[in-house]
């Protein structure tokens, strides 16, 4: 049996007026120390953010998304944050923000494989939550 190790998340989040506090799930974010591990997969469902939030701008929202991905995989691309090791990296791509673009709170859990559990939670917390 492989050891568990725990990981922490967060649920990547479109807030279009942060006054409202209405969102919808975009992606996920997950770190695990133990297994050196630090990813972000989205999804941005154009048709559903149409209805949802029709004065957004969806390639800036795209870029900003995309700047996860760059950041979560470290190096000069991603900037001064680009560079910080990799726990660093996952606090501040998890901090607290009031932009159209959130994370949640950072949740705990423990798993023997980081990337299926991205899958798995990428699954639940963003297919399965916009259908």
């Amino acid at each position: 049996m492989q050891e568990k190790h725990l990981f922490e998340y967060a649920v990547i989040r479109v807030v279009p007026q942060v006054e409202r506090e209405e969102f919808i799930n975009v992606g996920v974010i997950l770190y695990c120390s133990k297994l050196n591990f630090l990813d972000a997969k989205w999804m941005l469902d154009e048709k559903l953010m149409a209805q949802f939030a029709p004065k957004l701008d969806l390639d800036e929202l795209k870029q900003n998304l995309c700047a996860f991905d760059i950041i979560s995989k470290g190096g000069p691309e991603g900037g001064t944050i680009g560079m910080m090791d990799m726990p660093g990296r996952f606090r501040w791509l998890t901090a607290t923000r009031s932009t159209i673009l959130q994370p949640s709170s950072v949740h705990p859990g423990f798993t023997d494989d980081a990337e299926e559990m991205l899958e798995r939670l990428y699954e639940q917390l963003v297919v399965r939550g916009n259908q």
